[in-house]
This record gives C-alpha cells, structure tokens and sequence, in this order.
C-alpha cells in the first residue's frame, strides 16, 4: 500500500513511515485497511472477497448497526448485451454467463471481460490518501480474461472518500476501455446485498423509481423470484427518476429493534442501465451502469453515495446536494465530484 499525506511530486520514506504511525483514522494489517473516524468504520479487503468495502464491517457509531450484507459497492465483470451461447465452449468458465433462469432471469447477456473482480482477483493493492478531513482508499484492477475477439487490459478504478463528519462515503467506479461495444456496462452491488432469513436483518426496501412511495415491505422477500419478475428497473423502458436511490431500514435480528437506512445513491440517474432487487436466497441488489457506445480508449464511470441515514428526507436531501455527478477526483489537498 502507498500512504499519501501531503501535496508534492514525492515525499521522504521517513516521512511516510511517521504520518501513517501518527494517523490514527487508519489501521493496515496484511489483509486490509481499517478507517476509524468519529461517525463510522470501514474495512477494505486486500484479499480475498475484495473492491468496496467489506462485509459487516461498514458501522454506524450512532446506532450501532452494520450493513446486513456481502459487501458495498462490489464490482464484477465488463459486460454487454447478447448472448455468448454461440461460443461458449471457447470461453474461460468464469466468464459464461447463463440466462433464462432464477438466478439471471431472460435477458440475454454476455461478458466481454473478466474474471469477475469480486471473487476471482483474489489480491488488490489499494492506497491511502489522508487529507485533512477526510479519508480515501484507491485501487485498481486489470482485467485478465476476455471473450474470443476481444481484448484483455481494460483497468477497473475505484475511489472511496470518507469525509470527517458524515455518516456515509462516496464513491466512484471507473472503466477505461481496450474494448469497443455498442452497449458496454459494469455490474456492480449497489449499495449491497442484503442477508436475511424472513426478513429478520431489514424491515422495508426503497427504490426511488418505483411507483408510489416506493416502499417494498420485507415480506416481498420471503421467496425466490428472478431479477426481471418484479421490482426491475431498465431504461429505456422505464421513465428516468429524478433520484436513484436504493436502500434497506435495517433492523436488530434479535431483538427487532429499527434501525437506520442503508443507502446506495447512483448520483447520475441517466447512467443506470439497469437495476434490480431479486431474493435468490438473499435481496440481491446488482446494478449495470453505462449501457451505451464505447470505443476503445474511451472511459466510462458512475458517483455514488453509499451510507447511514434516518429518514428518507434525509436520503433525498443528501442526494440532491450531490446529484448530477458521475466521477470523483481526490488528492491529498482534497476531493470533488465531477461530472
């Protein structure tokens, strides 16, 4: 890990050595890095399940709670739409991607590079930038595998910023592209999946683009169903929202006591390809972001805010401060959102 904490075109290994000593908003083991800061804390997997941040370890000091899932903002393949059943028998197995089924629903839809980053990278190498008032954690991905006819080599980077008094970070994922493709997405969790057993970790879902209130009791959840049976959201089909926001009211499993919302906010609403909640033995909350022309060379990203909060005003209000924004930039003098 590189620890950034000051400005400059390079620092001292002395220098180095004695911030990170001196900052305790940061604990590096060698298997990940832990952001301690009034408000909340944070883990970041160097192995293993890694990219966002690691399951369970996301905590609200205000009440208490965790996040109830497998991870926030956890990042998988390149994507794009159409099937690969015409090569299958060509591709690595990690990369066919099977449809018509519980699991993926009907939609046809195909890797164009892999492995999946969550599961199969195995090792990351993030970086610590320590500002002022703030924390952030960068890291980065190659992709190794590629289906016949394509390229391997396009980079995957995330940013992750901590700000000194919020209960939430922001958030950015980024592809540059080896690739061209009419459609080209990233599939990422967003803000998480979420464990339970009849609804015992959350209470209520919310989506911003559905109809009504947009509240899904956790009883919805009880059973299986595919991601395009229910609660669906594809563009082009559906009406862009004015927010897109998806979150869980956590609640104790022991003791049923409420606990705050889990946000996962898509900053630019417009980028969002498409994006379900599906219970397939947990809420699985996958969203596709992109899902227009790319040439190689080019970039795509998405902004997010991932994080606590108390009402659903305070979500809208949060978003609305934000909105607009598809990518982050950070140094050690500071952080912006950019469009």
């Amino acid at each position: 890990m590189r620890y950034l904490i000051a400005s400059g075109v390079a620092l001292t290994m002395a220098c180095l050595a004695h911030s990170a000593m001196a900052d305790e908003r940061v604990q590096e083991t060698a298997t990940e890095i832990r952001i301690l800061l009034p408000d909340l804390e944070a883990s970041i997997r160097k192995e293993g399940y890694v990219t966002g941040v690691a399951a369970q370890s996301f905590l609200d000091k205000k009440t208490g709670f965790r996040d109830a899932g497998y991870g926030l903002d956890i990042v998988d393949w390149i994507m794009e739409p159409g099937s690969d059943e015409a090569y299958r028998d060509q591709l690595d197995k990690e990369l066919v991607y099977q449809f018509g089924n519980p699991y993926h629903g009907k939609t046809a839809k195909r890797s164009i590079e892999g492995p999946q980053i969550c599961t199969q990278a195995k090792q990351l190498d993030p970086n610590v930038i320590a500002g002022k008032d703030f924390v952030a954690v960068t890291q980065k991905f190659q992709y190794r595998t590629a289906a016949p006819g394509k390229k391997t080599g396009s980079v995957w980077d995330q940013i992750l910023v901590f700000p000194k008094g919020k209960r939430y970070f922001i958030s950015t994922d980024r592809i540059a592209a080896v690739n061209s493709s009419d459609a080209m997405f990233l599939r990422l969790d967003m803000p998480g999946h979420i464990k339970h057993t009849k609804g015992d970790t959350f209470s209520e879902v919310y989506l911003s683009y559905r109809a009504g209130d947009g509240i899904i009791p956790a009883s919805e959840f009880f059973e299986n169903f595919a991601p395009d049976e229910k609660f669906n959201y594809t563009r082009g089909r559906d009406k862009i929202p004015q927010r897109f926001i998806r979150a869980y009211h956590l609640r104790d499993p022991k003791t049923g006591a409420s606990g705050p919302w889990l946000a996962g906010m898509t900053l630019d609403p417009g980028i969002v390809s498409e994006a379900w909640c599906h219970q397939r033995g947990y809420v699985c909350m996958i969203e596709e972001f992109g899902g227009k022309p790319i040439k190689a060379g080019e970039s795509f990203s998405a902004a997010f805010i991932v994080g606590f909060f108390d009402s659903i005003a305070e979500m809208h209000a949060v978003y609305d401060q934000y909105a607009g924004h598809s990518g982050l930039d950070v140094q050690t003098t500071g952080w912006k959102l950019t469009k």
